[in-house]
């Protein structure tokens, strides 16, 4: 097994992912040990999607196995810049409104052209009921005002000014085939239907989704014929399938599993970024109180989780951003709290702990990198009397529970953005925004959001989310701890694959060389 850093590392970081690309295999014509060509490729994934809708889909499970079925009309390239997809071309008719030229000629996987009347349907189902998931994006899309003017053309409208292309390669503004829709919905959910590369095939919960090649392709077409995403969400399974071949992929290993890997593959290394923290719900007790959350922050010894559970990787954090958002990241927050049990101590007593409390923290058990990170927390706590418990549930669980109903009191978790906004790092703190899964409820940081939205100048917009950033410091939001280093097993005889700035594993890099 060998461990490869990969090159250009700041032009990755400025990367923003393509979100739906292809799975080509740009390489020689392999064979596999049979004599005939190598062309499928199976990925594990340490969760089974929740959902084929993308409409629905707010996790990354779900994004990772829809990312090289549905397509948007623009997308990010590898160094961050908007390139035309389904769309050819657009015009800002006004602050609220543009029109979009759409490349003709695109099939659908159910052999129908793709018309302006399909893109319409998208963005109003994306904006309606059966968008919630998606709402904090596609809710600022006013249906009402969009309209079709022939079938390669369409004027999308927003209620109020708001940066609709730096949204368009998110998963909520796929073009999905009104045809499928509209003749059998449940259907459409759940067999899903696009314009990109490969095809859906089949599904079996908690077993696996199965794509092949789609032939008509407008694009340049894949080389692979047939990639299946295996779901195995126990961790030691994990490493056991790849050393016994059943799987060629797999992103987010631990750096323990990279020293039982063995011989036959080569991991890449990269950056996760997202931000892992100790997230508080404000509004549980005693969270509810600032200054048991500062003494959480100084409780805890970033630098050790990273030694002890990382073997030194990962880059710490001090707030909701992470140095991919270059001109957003505020380095000089990153050591806004440092270990202080002392300090820790005498804040728990203001705050009428003297003796510490009991609490617990979620984790979702399929991801044992936060289950690491937890597992050292809770050591770390006890030194300034708190008793913490760690409670495992299934990701399902953690999206049902902790994440939309708001039921925990602590969950240790990675963050990421839909795409390069601070925006979309930053919004979701928001006391009335519905992703405020931590009950952060402050004034200023409202008004500084407000402030953000309403500004057109760049460099004063770029102050004031930093200034935000600030503010959940300051506050103690959250136990801010790192972006994690990403660990990628990728077979011999497999080359890439790329990293981007959103905890999307891209494979269209990954090609055969034997």
């Amino acid at each position: 097994m060998k461990r490869t850093g990969l090159a250009r590392a700041a032009a990755l970081l400025l990367a923003l992912v393509m979100m739906f690309t292809t799975l080509t295999a740009c390489g020689d014509k392999s064979q596999d040990p049979n004599g005939g060509k190598k062309d499928t490729l199976v990925v594990a994934l340490n969760g089974d999607p929740p959902t084929l809708d993308p409409h629905a889909s707010s996790n990354s499970t779900s994004v990772n196995t829809l990312n090289p079925v549905y397509e948007t009309l623009y997308r990010y390239d590898q160094n961050g810049d908007l390139q035309p997809l389904l769309a050819e071309s657009y015009e800002r008719i006004d602050e609220t409104t543009w029109r979009f030229h759409l490349r003709q000629g695109v099939k659908f996987h159910n052999g129908e052209e793709m018309k302006a009347s399909d893109v319409l349907y998208s963005f109003t189902r994306a904006a309606g009921p059966d968008g919630a998931k998606v709402s904090y994006i596609m809710g600022y899309i006013d249906p009402e005002n969009c309209k079709v003017e022939d079938d390669y053309t369409i004027v999308i409208a927003t209620k109020d000014p708001f940066p609709l292309l730096g949204y368009l390669p998110y998963i909520g503004a796929v073009v999905v085939s009104e045809k499928e829709f509209t003749t059998d919905i449940e259907h459409a959910k759940t067999h899903p239907v696009g314009t990109g590369p490969f095809k859906f095939v089949s599904r079996t919960a908690q077993e696996s989704v199965v794509l092949e090649r789609f032939d008509d392709y407008w694009g340049e077409k894949p080389d692979l014929t047939k990639v299946t995403y295996k779901i195995i969400e126990n961790a030691d399974s994990i490493l056991l399938s790849l050393q016994s071949g059943a799987v060629d992929v797999f992103a987010h290993l631990t750096t323990t599993q990279i020293q039982q890997l063995g011989d036959g593959f080569h991991v890449e290394e990269g950056t996760m970024n997202l931000v892992q923290a100790l997230y508080l719900n404000n509004a549980e007790k005693p969270f509810d109180d600032v200054r048991v959350r500062q003494a959480l922050c100084y409780a805890i010894d970033r630098q050790q989780i990273l030694d002890l559970a990382f073997n030194g990787y990962g880059t710490l954090l001090g707030s909701s951003m992470y140095p991919a958002f270059s001109k957003y990241f505020d380095d000089e927050l990153t050591n806004y709290y440092t270990y202080n049990a002392a300090k820790a101590k005498e804040l728990l007593t203001e705050a009428g702990y003297p003796n510490g409390f009991d609490m617990t923290i979620t984790v979702p058990s399929n991801y044992q990198s936060h289950m690491d990170t937890a597992q050292v927390i809770v050591e770390q706590l006890k030194a300034v009397g708190i008793n913490a418990a760690i409670q495992p549930v299934t990701w399902e669980s953690w999206v049902q529970d902790t994440y939309s109903n708001r039921q925990f009191q602590s969950t240790v978790v990675g963050v990421d953005a839909s795409n390069m906004t601070a925006r979309a790092m930053l919004e979701r703190f928001v006391s009335t925004a519905s992703r405020d899964f931590i009950n952060y409820n402050n004034a200023d940081y409202d008004a500084l959001f407000a402030q953000a939205q309403a500004c057109y100048d760049d460099g004063e917009q770029t102050a004031l989310y930093r200034a935000m950033e600030k503010n959940l410091a300051e506050n103690a939001a959250n136990v801010y701890i790192q972006d994690m280093a990403d660990f990628v097993a990728v077979r011999d005889g497999l080359e890439g694959p790329s990293f981007y700035p959103i905890y999307v594993l891209d494979l269209s890099t990954i090609h055969y060389t034997k």
